[in-house]
């Protein structure tokens, strides 16, 4: 991981930015109605092993519509569709803990689309509200 932090000069020229590193993005792509392990929402199981394994955070986002390998489209607008719209869950950490993770994807995971990217993260800290 290429972490950069920045010292308090350079923190204050760049506003709010308390560090720059580069880190992974991992996407899993799913529908709303994948199988569930252990009683939770195959998303879910995810995001709580994700928290588990210590891992700096996790986003689930649902979508309004979408398809997939089977061409079968999933939209909000259907009745019928409507209970198995897209799933992303979303995951920035480093490569190291990213690879934690992936015995448990290998595991639960069987009708999903992943990706795995490089990306460069400003992790910003709240601004000092006593400063004038």
């Amino acid at each position: 991981m290429d972490k950069k932090v920045l010292g308090p000069s350079e923190v204050s020229a760049v506003e709010g930015v308390a560090f720059e590193e580069n880190d992974v993005q991992l996407r899993i792509y799913m529908g709303e109605g994948c199988k569930h392990h252990h009683g939770h929402p195959l998303y879910e199981a995810v995001v709580l092993k994700a928290r588990e394994l210590g891992l700096a955070g996790a986003t689930v986002l649902r979508g309004v519509m979408g398809f997939g390998a089977d061409r079968r489209l999933h939209t909000s607008k259907l009745v019928d569709l409507m209970e198995d719209l897209p799933i992303v869950v979303e995951i920035v950490d480093t490569s190291e803990n990213i690879a934690r993770l992936r015995p448990f994807l290998d595991e639960v995971l069987d009708k999903a689309f992943v990706t795995v990217q490089n990306v460069h993260v400003l992790r910003y800290r709240q601004k000092d509200q006593n400063k004038a």
